[in-house]
C-alpha cells in the first residue's frame, strides 16, 4: 500500500499536473469551453492575469477615505482577532502546551475602525522588545460577506465571473471580501466548492497540493478552542469549548523556523519529504482558480496603505464521481499503518466530510445546493 500511495502522489503530478512546482498561468481569461475542458474537468489549478483590471475597485478601494465613506452609513462589519494571527489555526493551549484548533474572537466595529485596527497592526514594530499592538485584525467573515456586510461596494466589483459561471453552470453560492495585513496566515485546508479568488490589492502567496495527497497532510482529531478578547486590558484568553468538540485539521506547518526545522521534519516526513507543493502568488487583477478540494496554505503581502484585499467567489462544486474517489481515498488507512508518530486515537473520524475544509461552516450547512450534503466542514470558522 505504502508504494501504491507513493506511485499516485508522483503519477498524478507526471499524468496531469506537470512536475515543476508552477500552475498554469493564463495570460488572458478563458472561455468557458477552455475553462471547464481544461481546469475545472481536470480538477486543476490556474492563475489567469488581466481578468479583473475592468473592476473600479483597482483604482478606488486605494483610499482609505472611498472605502470608509462608502461604509460609512452600513451596520457594524465583523472583525476577527488574534494574538498573533494564526485564526483558525493550531495552537499551543496555555499550561499544558498541547495543540487546540483555536478559532478567533469576533468582534462588531464600525468599517472605519475596523480597518484602522488592520493597518495600526501592520505598522508597528515586529520586535518583541517593541511596544508591539498585540491584536491582529482581520476581515474575513465569509458567509456571503460581500453581498451582505460590503454591499454598499457591490458596483465596484463584477457580481460573478462570467466565464466560470457558464463554465459551471451557475452563480456563486458565495462572495467574501478579504482585507487584512501580513499577520494573517491560513494553515494548510480544503473547501468543497469551486473557487475564484481576485486580489485587488497588496499580494496572496499560496502552497497547493492536490487531493490525492489527503494522507500527506496528517489529519487529526484536535479539541476545539475560541480565543476571547478583552479590550480593556488588551489582553486575549484561549478557552476550551464546552461541551468539548474535536476538529479534523491539518498537522503540516510548511514555514519551519530552524530550531524546529528538524523535529517537524521528522514529525510529518510524508509532507516533507515527497513531491513538493505548488506554489503561487496572485497579484491584483489576477484571479486564482483553486479547484474543489485541493490543500491550500496562504500567507499575504499589503500594500503600500498595508493591507491586503481580495475578492473571492465560491461556486458549488459537483458531487460526482471525483467526490466518491477521494472518499475511497480517505478511507484508506494509510498513516495509521506506516506512520509511526501517528497516535492510535487520530485517524478516529477523519474520514468524515469535514476535515481539514474550510471554515465557511455555517454557511456550508445552510447553503449547500443540493441539500444532500450536510455539515461539510463540520464547524463554525475559517480564514484565507
Amino acid at each position: 500500500m505504502k508504494k501504491a500511495m507513493e506511485a499516485l502522489w508522483e503519477e498524478v503530478r507526471e499524468l496531469s499536473l506537470g512536475n515543476s512546482t508552477e500552475i498554469d498561468h493564463l495570460d488572458s481569461p478563458p472561455t468557458p469551453l477552455q475553462f471547464l475542458r481544461d481546469y475545472v474537468s481536470q480538477n486543476k489549478p490556474c492563475l489567469i492575469s488581466s481578468a479583473t483590471l475592468h473592476w473600479p475597485a483597482h483604482s478606488s478601494w486605494s483610499q482609505d477615505t472611498y472605502l470608509t465613506q462608502s461604509l460609512s452609513a452600513s451596520p457594524n462589519v465583523s472583525v476577527h482577532l488574534t494574538p498573533h494571527g494564526n485564526a483558525d489555526a493550531l495552537v499551543p493551549f496555555p499550561n499544558n502546551n498541547n495543540l487546540c484548533f483555536a478559532s478567533p474572537h469576533v468582534q462588531q466595529l464600525p468599517f472605519r475602525e475596523a480597518l484602522h485596527l488592520i493597518t495600526t497592526t501592520t505598522t508597528t514594530n515586529s520586535d518583541s522588545n517593541s511596544n508591539t499592538q498585540k491584536v491582529v485584525a482581520y476581515l474575513q467573515q465569509q458567509n456571503d460577506c460581500f453581498r451582505s456586510e460590503y454591499s454598499a461596494l457591490s458596483s465596484d466589483c463584477d457580481d460573478h465571473i462570467p466565464w466560470a459561471t457558464e463554465a459551471l453552470g451557475s452563480l456563486p453560492e458565495a462572495v467574501n471580501l478579504w482585507i487584512g495585513n501580513h499577520r494573517s496566515v491560513t494553515s494548510f485546508h480544503k473547501d468543497h466548492y469551486e473557487n475564484l479568488y481576485a486580489v485587488v490589492s497588496g499580494e496572496k502567496h499560496f502552497l497547493l497540493l492536490p487531493p490525492t495527497d489527503y494522507h500527506r497532510m496528517y489529519i487529526r482529531n484536535y479539541p476545539a478552542a475560541r480565543y476571547s478578547y478583552s479590550q480593556e486590558s488588551g489582553e486575549f484568553a484561549l478557552e476550551l469549548e464546552e461541551p468539548a468538540r474535536y476538529v479534523p485539521w491539518c498537522s503540516v506547518n510548511p514555514y519551519l523556523s530552524p530550531e524546529n526545522m528538524e523535529a517537524e521534519m521528522s514529525k510529518f516526513p510524508l509532507y516533507f519529504n515527497g513531491p513538493k507543493p505548488f506554489q503561487c502568488t496572485v497579484k491584483p487583477g489576477q484571479i486564482l482558480y483553486l479547484p474543489s478540494m485541493w490543500f491550500h496554505h496562504v500567507r499575504q503581502s499589503p500594500d503600500a496603505g498595508g493591507r491586503t484585499i481580495a475578492i473571492n467567489y465560491w461556486y458549488d462544486m459537483q458531487f460526482d464521481i471525483k467526490y466518491a474517489y477521494f472518499n475511497f481515498l480517505k478511507s484508506i488507512q494509510y498513516r495509521s499503518i506506516h506512520d509511526p508518530t501517528l497516535p492510535k486515537t487520530a485517524s478516529k473520524d477523519t474520514d468524515s466530510e469535514s476535515d481539514c475544509d474550510s471554515i465557511a461552516y455555517g454557511f456550508k450547512d445552510e447553503f449547500s445546493a443540493n441539500g444532500s450534503v450536510e455539515n461539510l466542514a463540520g464547524g463554525n470558522t475559517k480564514e484565507e
